[in-house]
């Protein structure tokens, strides 16, 4: 306990001293003293309203005996970012997060935590965290946004950066941009559909270390505030039932996870953080190991940019647990795992029930019978890249088209929007992977811009970087190795011919071993020489993404 190294014992005034400075009282050190790490700031529409709940948290943990004490964790709006030098800023966040938060807790000592995230990069950050300190740890999120509505359909996020393609094509005038542009995000919290930012938060409630209703609890519902209230006093009880991390992120807790993403059709970035936490726990994502859990469990939900359901869809539907229910009795996961709850995955499903089959389907009547996403490799991505099988049209499974290459998302930008793009092009983006962005930029500006000018069912786009949870189409992410390091994607040339099979896992650049050998021999890799501060040391250090995009120790 902290009392032990910090506030007992006369060697220890000087930290009561400081302890009284903050106003604290002889009765709130001798309590458990609970760390929440809270990212509420102002910039971000998911953090804007994660000060009330970190105010419930903090009642929960006092109303259970504990002393809680506020710090602050940094967050990225992936969304603001987007499409110019600042997306270079948000994967590498992750890391910062994972590193300060550490830095805050052995600097003080906690006797267990409250993890308070909600977009995107600091909620694989704060998981990251957890793992490594291995406090008892409860996590509740900011909550998602509720959709939009625009001519009488929900729309989010994504159907914004769809309008703005549309717009640049001639499809839609001025007027209907601006009417998207005040509609889509009509809420706090994170973008309403199947993105990143949900994506995490409903696999944070999968690996037992959030609560019912993490993932899909829309922010501006009561239901929140009262999540974070039994987030605070269920804390307590880890601590004093000594359930930590390690106790529940097993292999098998995992395994569920990989599980549930395919289900529920989760981004593609996932597949970065899922290999990422484990590896704080010493414990191995294999991709190819992706692909079996793929083959066995159907994709039973549909959720935006996929299908035409939200994340308050999914909650009204039964949640989170109802679809672990169904993946439950249909044998695809493991009910036995620790959860933060104190009882097994199974004992916290036990009562529930899906409300809606037409948001959350049966096992036998999915939506796909494979899951949401697909590892692809072949020579063109020896180590491997993904594709969020369930948002690619059933036409673009299987597609071969010429490359038309680019070194940078802005070349690419420039080249879709002046409309020079052909159905049955393959658009190769290079350069944006974790090292050689660096940072490793989400591509939902070319993708959206393909999908507004009516082309994502003729046209596939490969990157090194990565994509947006709100991108749809044939778009395939994490090829590695990547361009900076020699990976096939550098040599790929305008007018090569490329092979996407989804079914088959397969990509495949048509030329032969031969001339691949010969390009390496001749052409130099275009490694960006005028990095300085957190990106230079940042892309010495990055791993590939078929690794995590991991620090390398």
């Amino acid at each position: 306990m902290i009392k032990d190294t910090i506030v007992d014992g006369f060697n220890n005034a000087p930290h009561r001293s400081l302890y009284h400075a903050l106003g604290l009282t002889k009765e709130e050190m001798e309590r458990p003293i609970i760390g929440i790490v809270s990212t509420y700031n102002e910039i971000v529409p998911g953090h804007m309203n994660v000060d009330k709940i970190v105010d419930a948290v903090k009642l929960g943990v006092a109303m259970a005996g504990g002393t809680p004490i506020v710090f602050p964790a940094i967050a990225v709006c992936d969304g603001i970012a987007m499409g110019h030098v600042g997306m270079k800023y948000s994967l590498v966040t992750r890391d910062l997060v994972a590193d300060s938060t550490e830095a805050m807790v052995m600097a003080h000592g906690f006797d267990g935590l409250v993890m308070v995230p909600n977009c995107d990069k600091n909620v694989p950050g704060l998981l990251m965290a957890a793992a490594r300190l291995d406090l008892p740890t409860v996590f509740v999120s900011g909550g998602p946004m509720l959709a939009g509505r625009v001519d009488g359909k929900k729309r989010s996020l994504s159907a914004m950066f769809e309008a703005t393609g549309a717009f640049a094509a001639g499809k839609i005038d001025e007027a209907k941009l601006a009417e998207f542009e005040h509609k889509v995000c009509p809420t706090c919290g994170s973008c309403s559909g199947m993105y990143t930012a949900n994506s995490m938060n409903c696999l944070t409630e999968v690996l037992g270390l959030g609560l019912k209703g993490n993932g899909t609890i829309p922010a501006v519902y009561s239901a929140r505030i009262e999540l974070a209230k039994h987030a605070g006093m269920q804390v307590m009880e880890c601590v004093r039932k000594n359930i930590r991390p390690s106790d529940i992120l097993t292999a098998d807790a995992f395994e569920n996870a990989l599980a549930a993403d395919m289900a529920i059709g989760c981004s593609t970035n996932s597949m970065l953080h899922i290999p990422a936490i484990a590896n704080e726990l010493g414990i191995k994502i294999d991709l190819d190991h992706v692909n079996e859990i793929s083959e066995r469990t159907p994709n039973i939900c549909h959720l935006a940019p996929a299908g035409p359901t939200y994340m308050e869809d999914l909650q009204e539907a039964g949640g989170i647990h109802a679809v672990l229910k169904e993946l439950l009795d249909a044998g695809l996961i493991n009910g036995d795992v620790m959860t933060v709850t104190g009882k097994t995955l199974r004992e916290n499903v036990a009562d529930s029930v899906v409300f809606d089959p037409e948001v959350i389907r049966p096992v036998d009547d999915p939506f796909t019978k494979t899951g949401g996403l697909a590892v692809l490799k072949g020579n063109l991505a020896p180590d491997g890249c993904v594709v969020k099988r369930s948002a690619v049209a059933h036409e673009m499974l299987v597609h071969e088209g010429p490359a038309r290459c680019f070194d940078s998302e802005e070349d690419a930008i420039a080249f879709i929007y002046s409309g020079k793009v052909q159905p049955g092009d393959v658009i190769v983006i290079r350069y944006e992977g974790p090292a050689g962005g660096p940072g490793m930029r989400e591509m939902l500006s070319p993708t959206s811009a393909i999908a507004g000018a009516g082309l994502d069912k003729e046209v596939a786009l490969i990157t090194d970087g990565r994509f947006s949870g709100a991108t749809r189409g044939a778009s395939i992410g994490h090829i590695s190795p990547e361009a900076v390091s020699g990976g096939p994607i550098a040599y790929v040339h305008d007018g090569d011919i490329i092979s996407i099979n989804i079914p088959e896992y397969k990509i495949e650049l048509k030329i032969s071993d031969e001339e691949l050998a010969a390009r390496r021999a001749g052409e130099e890799l275009k490694i960006k020489k005028d990095l300085k501060g957190y990106l230079k040391r940042y892309a010495k250090m990055v791993s590939s993404a078929d690794k995590g995009a991991v620090i390398n120790d």
